[in-house]
């Protein structure tokens, strides 16, 4: 049984166990899709989505010296998209109603998101997939010092609005 088949299984009970959930897609971090349960949505443009968020959510965390990326909400007049660390390679998306129990959304997003992990790592090893080949293609050699996510593009320390203090008269 293919990886995928297996990761589109553990989305089809995520929306068992999740009363509200509208759909839920698992993707790498680069955007493309593993599998999708995402009815009404296209799943290409969501996953794409997901790793342009992603990459800000890595960012953020990283500036702000709050650790590992694990997992980002957010919250609009008609719901919920929440995205969840899926090890070092995948992401997984849900999208919930606003009604939704969101305390429930990452209990249950966080086990799904361990379980794909675990699924992505046992049949194809960390870092493989369906895309893997054709990704290892296509991108330039790998930066040994940059987390997969992240942009190479170093933040700031200090914000340009606020000016340097200035030492002595």
């Amino acid at each position: 049984m293919a990886v995928e088949t297996d990761v589109l299984d553990e989305l089809r009970r995520l929306r068992t166990r999740i009363p509200r959930l509208a759909g839920s897609l698992a993707a790498t971090v680069d955007g493309l899709v593993l599998a999708h349960d995402v009815p009404d949505t296209e799943p290409e443009g969501l996953a794409a989505l997901t790793a342009a968020a992603l990459g800000v959510a890595y960012r953020m965390t990283d500036a702000a010296a709050r650790g590992e990326f694990r997992e980002l909400l957010v919250r609009g007049t008609r719901g919920y998209v929440a995205t969840y660390a899926v090890g070092s390679t995948a992401v997984l998306t849900l999208l919930a109603d606003d009604r939704v129990n969101v305390g429930r959304l990452h209990l249950e997003g966080r086990h799904s998101g361990a379980r794909i992990a675990e699924l992505i790592d046992t049949r194809v090893g960390p870092g493989g997939g369906r895309h893997a080949e054709r990704a290892a293609l296509d991108a330039p050699p790998p930066d040994a010092d940059r987390r997969i996510g992240t942009l190479p593009v170093r933040t700031p320390q200090r914000p340009a609005h606020r000016p340097r203090p200035q030492h002595g008269g």
